[in-house]
Order: C-alpha cells, then structure tokens, then sequence
C-alpha cells in the first residue's frame, strides 16, 4: 500500500516538473523595472507564432514598450545579469517571420508594434525623406508620404511589414534592379544594441553599426526609428504582362531591361506551371492587345515563364509613356498574342498582394505552414538552375508563386551585413510556397519541404554559388559557410555590439554565453 501511495506521489512528482518545463519560468526581476510601456506574463502564446507557421517557441514574457527608452532599459538589465542568465530577447514586428526567427524560448519578445515614439514626419526638400518607427508598417509610410506627393524609392511586394523587419534583412521588390533594397535607401537609424544602449548611426555617425544592423538579421541591435530617402511619387501605373516559352529567352530580355537606362519603374518575372486558363482568368484585371489569340492559348500542362513590368507615369504624360512602353516592348522577344496590360493608381499597384491576402483569410488559406524558399543565384548559373528545377524537380505543378528575375549588385551597399553572390548580376528566386493543413500529398507541408531539400542540395553539388535569403541554418558549421568570408567580420561585429548573444535567438547564429568563435 506504501509502495502503491509512494509511486502515485512520485508520477505526480513527475508530471509537476514536465510541467515545469514546459512553462517558461518568470524572472522576478522584470516585474521591476522602470517602463513606461508593461510586461505580460501570461498572453504569450501569440509571440510563439508566426507566419511561417512551422515553429512555436514559448517566451517567458512580453514587452509592450512605450519607447525605445522601454526596450533599452529591458536589454540593459539582461545585459547586466551576465552570461549566466539565460534570457535573450526578440524584437517582433507583425509577424511575417517564417522560421521562428522573432521568437525567443524562454526569453523576453518585444512587441514593436506597441512601440510609441515621433509621430512619422516627412521631410520635402531637394532630398526629401521620412522619419519613422521601426515598427511602422510599409503601407502606413505610403499613406502618409503620398499626402506630400512624395513616396519611397524601394519597396518589398507586400507592404503589411514593419521597418524594422525589412530593414534587418533587405527589402526586394522590382524596384532593386534600378534603386537597390530598401537597405540601400537608408539615411540613419536609432538602434538598442544588446548591451542596452541608444545609438543614433549613419554613414558619418558610427558608421559600422549603421552598416552591421543593415541585413544584420536582428544581430547587432534592435531598430527603433529610420529615415528613409524619399522620391516624387506617380500617381499612375501601366501594368504590363508577357508571357515566354523559353526560358533562355526570358531571361535574356529580363537582363536586356535591367541594363542601362530601362523605361520601366519595376521589373518581375515568375514561372507558371500547369495552370488551366491562365490568360481568361487575368481577363479580369487586364485587356489583351489581341483577344481572339489569347482565348485559344493553352496553358494547361506547360511551364511558361511571365515578365511583369510596371511604368510610372502621370496624367498629363500619357502620351509619350504610351510611346516609350510601346519602343521598349517591341524589343522583347516574347509570344505576341499574350501581352496583357493594364492601367491601376500607384498606391492600389504597390499593395496589390493584400488583395490577395484578403481573399485567402476569407478562405481561411492564410494562417497555413509557408515553408518558403528564397534564393539569390549568380547570373552565369541561372540556365543550370532553371533548367534542373523547372525541368526534373517542379514539373507538374507548384504550391505557390515563383519569382524569378535579375537585380544588379552595384545597386547594393557592400559595407551591409547581407550576403550576396559574387557576380555583378544575381537572380532573386523566391519559392513562395503554401502547404495544405494535414495533407500528405503533393500539396503537403513534408512534400514541399523534400522539394525544398533536393533544391537545396542541387545547388550544393553543382556548385551553383547560391547564398539563401533570409536565410536559415540549424548549425555552426552551415552559417559559417553562408557567410563565407564575411564571417570573420560578422562574428567581430556580433562581439562588439551583442558580445553576450542576446539579441535574434530565433536566428540560431550564435548561442548566448557560447564563446564568439572566428
């Protein structure tokens, strides 16, 4: 009966301390410390999601700061526990991360959309710029930049992410080619640095911070505010669609158009496989130049590849930008009866992919795993790639866009923290797949991520000179090869700004309290 009784207190005993270690643990410390913003201990489990949808780490608590002040002084106190506390903290902005990057098990995650602050100020001139929140959305700067006809020269193709979070990566859309990411389009930052200090930075003003934080992953310092450069905003877009057999073909034009001097304002491209009625179903949003061809084109069971371009223009020019877009298309070698064009306000084009995102909420297709696969590949491999992927690997059909298309390499700022391909012009390729709940189809989130791998491993063996974006590694040993031989210099500047590994657990860099190794 005692044996009985002292077994039942001991699986008791058991299941407490599971518990135990599935609940993050408080420090009491916290709880004290002078903010103006507050601590949730409890409403958590938000912060343990994100748009990935494939990965849940529990914080031990929230932030909601008021202020940079609020995030300083939360970082500083960690910082001051030394390496034998555990804590790290992450800073969230809306959540679009997809591998668990803004989360932080056990550790502190920083709401950045509580962040309060200088109400955005635009600033017009002979080189106009804004000056806004790290956690203010891309879509809120348009809106109100638009008010002073002005409005940023790079953009990312959806506009719902924060700052802080485009800014700590990159930032491409089809705007990179001509002006850059939108890294290349920052004047200064305020950032906390995982010792808990403020510090304002730029190109004159401590030059390597505001150099590190620039694709830094969320590595050296957390932004707070930014100034971005600013441009005078159309208030019209010609929106052009062509279509390509030949992908050789496709690329060619695409380069043709980065090169020099191109009319058009944005350049895209994605690959279309096996899709029944592709050009009725754009009938939609844009006229055909010759209708009676495009209704007899199939695409079902084909892999055609789609050049979208993008003119900006006002009213009062429509006449010779109808004739520079007519000069420009009659160099491009694509199939005659698919040319589709349309004509949309600027804003309505820049935000085109919420219309999207609205239309998958309402079928509740949004908040799905997004195992998504974002590649930079050098100009001289693309053929290989295209050719092995499109060819022996997606075939039938694909669980999402493909982009595909070249941006120029001069356009970026080498002194950043990003990594890029060696060669002057490097292909953005970016599987932006979404994965059927419970499937285990082709639809499924293990048969994606099997495509994903042997993606992965094609270009390992043929020696392709692919770096990820966005990137994500498990261990050591791959980051290092990621970086290659910016790693040095990356691993100097993670000891000087964030010597205790902080900052960005999600990223799984660096291990707090490891030695920082070259």
């Amino acid at each position: 009966m005692h044996f009985l009784r002292n077994l039942i207190i001991l699986f008791l005993i058991c299941i407490a301390i599971k518990i135990n270690l599935c609940v993050p643990t408080i420090p009491s410390s916290l709880k004290t410390l002078p903010i103006d913003g507050h601590f949730d201990f409890k409403q958590v489990h938000h912060a343990a999601k994100d748009f990935g949808n494939r990965y849940s780490f529990l914080p031990s608590a929230v932030l909601h700061p008021k202020s940079a002040s609020d995030i300083a002084t939360t970082v500083k106190h960690i910082w001051e526990m030394g390496p034998g506390s555990d804590l790290t903290v992450a800073a969230r902005g809306h959540g679009h991360s997809l591998q668990g990057q803004a989360q932080a098990h056990r550790g502190v995650v920083i709401n950045m959309e509580s962040l309060q602050g200088p109400k955005m100020k635009v600033h017009t001139g002979n080189f106009p710029y804004v000056d806004v929140s790290g956690s203010e959305l891309w879509i809120n700067i348009l809106h109100e930049t638009l008010k002073h006809g002005l409005a940023p020269k790079s953009w990312t193709d959806y506009l719902h992410l924060t700052v802080g979070g485009t800014l700590s990566n990159a930032g491409i859309s089809g705007q990179a080619f001509r002006h850059g990411p939108q890294i290349s389009n920052v004047r200064k930052l305020e950032v906390v640095t995982g010792k808990g200090e403020v510090v304002n930075c730029s190109e004159k003003q401590n030059s390597d911070l505001f150099y590190s934080v620039l694709g830094g992953l969320g590595q050296f310092g957390i932004i707070t505010r930014a100034r971005i450069s600013l441009e005078p905003a159309p208030k019209m877009v010609k929106w052009i669609r062509v279509l390509y057999i030949d992908f050789a073909t496709f690329a060619k034009d695409q380069e043709m158009l980065i090169s020099g001097e191109s009319t058009f304002d944005y350049i895209e491209g994605f690959v279309i496989i096996n899709r029944t009625g592709l050009l009725n179903n754009w009938r939609s949003s844009f006229n055909s130049n010759d209708s009676a061809q495009a209704s007899h084109f199939k695409s079902d069971g084909r892999t055609l590849f789609c050049l979208e371009l993008a003119k900006y223009f006002n009213p009062e020019e429509m006449a010779i930008v109808n004739q520079e877009i007519m000069t420009s298309l009659s160099q491009l070698n694509h199939i005659p009866s698919t040319l589709f064009k349309s004509q949309v306000p600027y804003i309505e084009f820049l935000d085109r992919v919420h219309i999207s995102e609205i239309k998958l909420r309402s079928k509740g297709l949004w908040e799905v795993p997004h195992p998504w696969l974002n590649l930079l590949i050098p100009r001289s491999n693309i053929h290989i790639f295209a050719q092995q992927v499109f060819g022996n690997i997606l075939t039938n059909t694909s669980n999402g866009p493909i982009l595909i298309y070249p941006v120029n390499k001069s356009k970026w700022d080498n002194r950043t923290s990003v990594v890029l391909p060696e060669e002057d012009v490097f292909y953005l390729v970016a599987f932006l797949s979404s994965a059927a709940p419970s499937s285990t189809g082709s639809d499924g989130l293990e048969h994606i991520l099997s495509q994903n791998k042997r993606i992965l491993e094609l270009c390992e063996i043929d020696g392709l000179g692919v770096k990820q974006y966005l990137p994500h590694y498990s261990t050591n040993g791959e980051w290092r090869s990621h970086f290659g031989p910016q790693w040095e210099a990356f691993v100097h500047r993670k000891s000087t700004y964030d010597p205790l590994a902080i900052l960005a657990p999600g990223q799984r860099i660096f291990q707090k309290a490891a030695p920082l190794s070259l």
